[in-house]
């Protein structure tokens, strides 16, 4: 496996990790252990997580997120661009994407509509493209695509930061606003997709 592929690897396996700090163990879970020191324990830890576990998880998706372009510069500049890479990569973005909105969701930062409509048009977007492969047609990303993930990142980030360190000098809301524009791009490009790519799906009816 080469370098840009493992580097795109590696950003599926942070997902696990960033989930562990972006959201608390179930209480039913706790429960359920019936060590009263493990459990008094990971409770502790829960309540660690459930105080400054955001934060970290926030690093760990800013660095994931940020890894993107660092494969995908790599594949390109060494001439490593394999079919297991072109995969892979859109993959690893979606998950760590879908990973941290679901988070949000739980933890009540951001609604639900808002998780639905953005997993929604990337799901839609993964088909498209994997028809077109069957058709051996490439779908490159656009530059409204990668607009709409670089809002998304700060959108996400701003979510689970809950706008720290803004909010120490304002009350300006910037997740609010940032996932707003992130869900407008986010249908706009979905749209366009699909325009630019009627005669793929029309062909295949």
């Amino acid at each position: 496996m080469n370098l840009p592929n493992k580097i795109t690897l590696s950003r599926i396996c942070i997902v696990p990790i960033f989930m562990i700090f972006a959201l608390p163990l179930p209480e039913s879970l706790l429960r359920s252990i019936p060590w009263d020191s493990l459990q008094a324990q990971l409770r502790a830890i829960n309540n660690l997580i459930s105080n400054y576990g955001h934060y970290i998880a926030a690093i760990i998706f800013i660095i994931a997120s940020s890894t993107d372009g660092i494969d995908g510069y790599i594949a390109r500049k060494t001439k490593q661009i394999t079919k297991f890479g072109i995969f892979l990569d859109p993959v690893a973005d979606k998950l760590l994407v879908t990973s941290a909105l679901i988070a949000l969701v739980q933890r009540g930062n951001i609604s639900g509509w808002a998780a639905m409509i953005i997993i929604g048009r990337e799901l839609m977007v993964m088909g498209l493209r994997l028809v077109a492969a069957g058709e051996g047609v490439v779908i490159a990303a656009s530059k409204l695509g990668k607009a709409k993930t670089a809002i998304q990142i700060v959108a996400i980030s701003a979510s689970l930061l809950e706008n720290f360190p803004l909010s120490l000098f304002t009350d300006f809301k910037l997740d609010s606003y940032a996932m707003t524009l992130a869900v407008i791009i986010t249908i706009y490009s979905g749209y366009e997709y699909l325009a630019k790519n009627i005669k793929l799906i029309r062909s295949n009816n």
